[in-house]
């Protein structure tokens, strides 16, 4: 769809995977494009199926991400309320009038941002000099503080930071950007802490380009064994005015060296039967390959169980399958549990790397926004016989949608050449 001034693109939530990545995705491209955009049905596949209209809509962790680049953005803005099913969403296009987002917060010292301030921004000085700039993300709930990461990620790296754009200059090296997010860092059917630690940030860095993002995990937050509210500070460098990420091309895999196992689990016998478990099932299919625990940690309640496998390969790729264990097993005893949890991620890993792609499935549709953004062609390798998943698929509708950029049946796309500071919305009017 072509979008013009004051023109929405109107997406369906309903669309294929038709839960919170439409939306999230959705709301990372106009930020940084400042197309507006009109979401209808939202999540509405994640209502009930008895009563599908009484379901779905924005959840508190959802709701989040959109006042965040709300303010980001200076938007306009309609539909931000829990369980709002429709959401309009407009981004100023006058960067002098962000100035109410700014704080100049002189800090020395060890001293941490405010939580409860109502600046987006708050500025932290060394004298006269910027060091950093600081925002603070809270949550009620425990909601996957790495897919509110996911929704603003991309604004902050792609985006000239308000003050600059107001002044019209920019600085040859952008001040780092620290961001804390509460919520959940181990939650069902969510990215985990450490797959984001071990697989999603460094295949960004290594194979696509983004600059290194040190993440620091402050306290854990679960969803299982008791809601807990965690938090987590990444501290983000981003790219300077005028950059344009360079296309990239993920193929070649190459052969597994070594496989990475975390571990969580409420004490050290259940930790210990889980290492061996997993131990001999590597070694009998991957006799050769290095084996190491990153991660060997007390849950801290019986109800928390959690194993991440990540095969290592030759020329530098990360693929990786998790879960937490959430199945209602009743009257299974710990052994069981144990054997259950190794034997579907294992089960799981072995698919992925059965197809010969280049990454997993959850880091596949990751890629889809920076593919749609980077200067020239950029081809990530599926795989064979599998082709892209449903997030993926979903990922590249909104894509094509609110750029008007196309994917091949090989997983390969022409981006829109996207450079940091430019007013976007100017090109995407004369489409």
């Amino acid at each position: 769809m072509s979008a013009t001034s004051r023109t929405f693109v109107s997406l369906d939530g309903t669309t294929l995977e038709g839960g919170g990545q439409l939306l999230r995705l959705a709301l990372s491209l106009s930020s940084l494009t400042h197309i507006p955009i009109h979401l209808t049905d939202i999540r509405a596949k994640r209502g009930p199926k008895s009563a599908p209209h009484e379901g779905g809509g924005l959840k508190a962790s959802h709701l989040s991400c959109v006042k965040w680049l709300a303010q980001a953005t200076g938007a306009k803005s309609e539909g931000m309320e829990i369980k709002s099913r429709e959401l309009t969403f407009e981004p100023m296009r006058c960067p002098e009038n962000l100035a109410e987002s700014l704080e100049k917060l002189e800090i020395e010292g060890p001293r941490k941002p405010s939580k409860n301030s109502l600046m987006l921004w708050q500025n932290r000085y060394d004298g006269d000099r910027l060091i950093r700039k600081e925002s603070y993300i809270k949550a009620s709930t425990p909601g996957s503080i790495f897919l509110m990461l996911q929704a603003i990620l991309p604004y902050v790296l792609f985006s000239m930071p308000p003050d600059e754009a107001i002044s019209g200059t920019s600085r040859v090296e952008p001040p780092p950007h620290r961001i804390t997010i509460e919520g959940g860092t181990n939650v069902s059917k969510s990215p985990s802490y450490e797959y984001i630690d071990q697989v999603l940030l460094p295949m960004l860095h290594n194979k696509v380009g983004t600059p290194p993002i040190q993440m620091k995990l402050n306290k854990r937050g679960w969803s299982y064994g008791g809601n807990v509210i965690g938090s987590v500070t990444f501290d983000i460098k981003p790219f300077p005015s005028g950059f344009m990420l360079p296309s990239f091309s993920l193929i070649d895999r190459g052969e597994v060296t070594m496989f990475h196992v975390s571990i969580l689990a409420p004490d050290t016998a259940t930790r210990r039967s889980v290492r061996d478990k997993i131990t001999v099932a590597l070694l009998k299919h991957y006799p050769e390959a290095e084996i190491l625990f990153p991660v060997d940690e007390d849950s801290r309640s019986s109800k928390r169980l959690y194993l991440l496998l990540v095969a290592e390969t030759s020329n530098g790729y990360l693929i990786g399958r998790d879960w937490l264990y959430d199945r209602k097993a009743t009257g299974a005893t710990i052994e069981q549990k144990n054997e259950q949890l190794v034997v579907q991620v294992f089960t799981e890993l072995e698919a992925e790397l059965a197809h010969g792609g280049c990454c997993d499935e959850y880091m596949q549709d990751q890629l889809v926004l920076f593919q749609a953004l980077a200067n020239g062609r950029a081809h990530v390798d599926d795989g064979k016989g599998r082709g892209p998943s449903l997030h993926t698929r979903t990922a590249r509708w909104v894509a094509e949608q609110v750029l008007g950029v196309s994917f091949n049946e090989k997983g390969a796309c022409e981006g829109v050449q996207f450079k940091v500071g430019e007013k976007y919305w100017e090109r995407a009017e004369k489409r």
